[in-house]
């Protein structure tokens, strides 16, 4: 378990806490989706073929090797969830078994160097002072990081808010370059604005020195608004001059070929959103002379500009560059095998076959090329091999020359192994697909297979957000979800199955005649969220009644053809089903510590005189995605159990009286598996905290005593948001996370 402690630049190990009684070996995977989140670079091994390395937002780094055919994630076994957002990746330009990492979620958050020897199966970790944010606006520009070709002990870094730093020691210790003009606008910066990217690149002239040596040209490009965006050393970094176009768009990425020609991409903002204009420039670094190589114009009716680019190490004079924000018609990469005189679009001809990861066709008959183009790379060994990043995916092509010879080109999602999804909600029914799951961004899924991406996501409608997933106990092909409006589609928040979640119906809560819908956004502007729009739904046991929280909670008995309002049930509660009676519902009130019950299937909710309920004034819901403190346990009539900042509680007569669990793990999520052999009571799993180690944990003691399911090289950041535990399977639990995917633990 590694955290941070001590002074900026020094190693630190310390330990997360106690050590907590281990269960026998867990074996952890993921439930296969494939992709699924923004990855903002990419960057192949100039030196070992066949060896990538992936930097994602809030997942986590990746490595590709060829060998083993897929990619393999590198920083779960980190516990600081901060580590999670990476910031810039940077292969030794010698050794290929040498790769560094600059991570660090937000200007808030812990940031480090990370470097290994043995391409990402350990880290040497060093803190560092300057803050990142690997998560954060502006996280596509790049690379950030860079290691000095003539002299690999030497490291810059182009920070965000602290100018250009350097590290003589390979990454050990780390200081600001004095001589460096822009010393970035601080952490609190311009007041309203959120971050800023600061200093966006860094480049080598390999051909400005010797080995041993240490190179004397580099170029930094400036992603913050000012007069100069690029500039210019030839002294090793002793004193430095501006270069570049007198132009007001922020430099965002740039890359040198061998014939001493810099390419840069420009943008009017720091992305991923924001962009409107933008443009190309050619750099001779031996004249100094530059050229606007511009693939296309923005216009008024079709807005963006530029970010992604690669230099092909093994065609002279051909590169290719990707746009950003140009969603009218949509983004594209161009391809130029005359240093940018002139360009082929790939968009048009290429064919994207998403047959292992179908729901990135989003419903629809085929997928996007892309959005959000940061991340773009040719193969340094192989010109056919090309790959470009989106907010869902990273696509791969083998026969990129085809571009420049007018010939389709086929991409495929280049995703075995990656799983860089934010999951909201889970739940395993005790009949039909072992798992359903609700994502941010992603709509959701039916799991009939974990080990396959599934057929496609819940549509009619898709979510832009599945907040909440809940099933009928006693007849649980009947499904209910509710969520957000995808962005650009709008459409119901509301959605019910009687298929195990297969297919769907919308679902359409009253409106108040007060309350008119609203406007219709003008033609190619985003939908925007209907502050009525709800996502809280509840199913009875038997299936028969959903209850939704309006303003005024509703419920209806007939799919949604009429409303009726629910008496008693205040603002603020979410009704929880009876997992045996059909028509009961139990609902907290927060202000007053009452639980309320429903025998009439939620046409009216009275007050039940109770003992042992703690306060609930701190365990009131303030987020949509936040967990439901009140759980029923399947199949045993009248069991819930509460869990409370104050701690765990249970009761056995339908909330007539609750008990306070003896617990010394504070337990934050709960759900209920199969039990143990020569048990009766569901085993419990749980997401919470034995002191500082938060962990998953599981109790075959109806939570008398917990042992810790995860290990130290399973810890995902601790970036845990759901959990639901298999009622067929004893020992199997999902674990949803923020980044990593879905968890899925077994006993090994």
């Amino acid at each position: 378990m590694l955290g941070f402690a001590g002074a900026a630049g020094a190693l630190a190990f310390v330990s997360a806490g106690p050590r907590a009684q281990q269960a026998p070996p867990y074996r952890w995977r993921n439930a296969k989706v494939g992709g699924g989140g923004f990855v903002p670079g990419v960057v192949f091994s100039r030196v070992r073929q066949g060896l990538a390395y992936l930097r994602s937002d809030m997942g986590g780094a990746y490595r590709w090797d060829a060998s083993a055919g897929q990619w393999t994630p590198l920083l779960d076994q980190f516990a600081d969830g901060s580590l999670q957002g990476v910031e810039s990746v940077a292969p030794d330009p010698v050794d290929p078994n040498v790769v560094y990492f600059a991570c660090g979620m937000g200007r808030r958050d812990d940031a480090a160097i990370l470097r290994s020897a043995n391409r990402g199966a350990d880290f040497t970790v060093t803190p560092v002072s300057f803050r990142m944010g690997g998560n954060e606006d502006g996280r596509g520009v790049g690379e950030r990081l860079a290691i000095d070709p003539n002299r690999t002990s030497t490291l810059y870094f182009g920070s965000r808010h602290d100018g250009l730093q350097r590290s003589l020691d390979s990454g050990a210790t780390w200081s600001q370059v004095a001589s460096f003009p822009y010393k970035g606008a601080g952490p609190h910066a311009e007041p309203g604005r959120w971050t800023d990217a600061g200093l966006s690149f860094v480049v080598f002239d390999p051909a400005s020195g010797a080995p041993g040596q240490g190179s004397k040209t580099l170029f930094v490009g400036v992603a913050d608004p000012g007069v100069h965006h690029l500039w210019r050393s030839d002294d090793a970094g002793d004193s430095w001059k501006p270069v570049g176009p007198e132009i007001a768009f922020l430099a965002c990425k740039a890359e040198l070929d061998a014939a001493g020609l810099l390419y840069v991409t420009y943008s009017n903002g720091m992305g991923p959103n924001g962009v409107t204009d933008g443009a190309v420039y050619r750099y001779d670094t031996h004249s100094e002379a530059w050229k606007d190589i511009t693939p296309e114009r923005s216009t008024p009716t079709s807005p963006g500009g530029f970010m992604g680019i690669s230099v092909d190490r093994s065609t002279p004079g051909a590169l290719a560059v990707a746009s950003m924000n140009h969603w009218k018609p949509h983004d594209t990469v161009w391809r130029s095998t005359d240093r940018g005189e002139t360009w082929t679009s790939v968009a048009e001809q290429a064919v994207r076959d998403v047959s292992d990861t179908p729901f990135l066709n989003w419903g629809d008959p085929q997928s996007q090329f892309g959005w959000w183009i940061a991340g773009l790379a040719i193969d340094p060994f192989n010109s056919n091999v090309c790959c470009y990043t989106t907010g869902a995916t990273i696509y791969a092509t083998q026969d990129f020359t085809d571009v420049s010879a007018g010939r389709p080109t086929l991409w495929k999602p280049w995703v075995d192994g990656i799983e860089q999804t934010a999951v909201l909600t889970l739940v395993s029914p005790p009949q039909g697909p072992h798992l359903l799951s609700g994502f941010g961004d992603i709509s959701g899924f039916v799991h009939d297979d974990l080990s396959v991406s599934p057929k496609g996501m819940f549509t009619n409608p898709v979510f832009g957000n599945c907040d909440v997933i809940d099933y009928a106990a006693l007849s649980p092909n009947i499904i209910v979800r509710g969520g957000t409006p995808d962005l650009h589609r709008g459409g119901a928040t509301l959605a019910w199955s009687d298929d195990f979640g297969s297919s769907w119906h919308a679902l359409h809560a009253p409106r108040p005649a007060d309350q008119p819908p609203p406007p219709t956004p003008a033609p190619g502007q985003p939908r925007r969220r209907d502050p009525y729009q709800v996502s809280d739904i509840a199913v009875s046991a038997d299936g028969a009644t959903f209850v939704v929280m309006t303003p005024a909670p509703v419920f209806t008995r007939d799919r949604g053809a009429s409303w009726s309002v629910c008496t008693g049930l205040p603002l603020g509660s979410r009704p929880v089903a009876d997992r045996v009676v059909a028509g009961r519902f139990y609902a907290l009130e927060f202000a007053t510590g009452r639980l309320l019950v429903s025998d009439d299937g939620a046409a009216s909710f009275d007050p039940r005189p109770t003992s042992g309920l703690p306060d609930l004034a701190a365990d009131a819901r303030v987020g949509r995605e936040q967990a439901w403190p009140l759980r029923a346990v399947p199949g045993r009539k009248g069991e819930l159990w509460l869990v409370s900042r104050a701690g765990l509680f249970r009761s056995r007569d339908g909330g007539t009286s609750f008990d306070k669990v003896d617990s010394d793990v504070v337990v934050e999520m709960l759900d209920f598996g199969a039990p143990a052999p020569g048990r009766v009571h569901a085993t419990l799993y749980a997401v919470g905290r034995r002191g500082d180690l938060r962990a998953i944990w599981r109790s075959q003691d109806e939570g008398r005593s917990w042992v810790r399911i995860n290990d130290d090289r399973h810890e995902y950041g601790r970036r845990f948001r759901c959990i639901a535990a298999d009622p067929r399977i004893f020992g199997r639990v999902y674990v949803g996370t923020d980044g990593r995917g879905i968890l899925v633990g077994d006993v090994a």
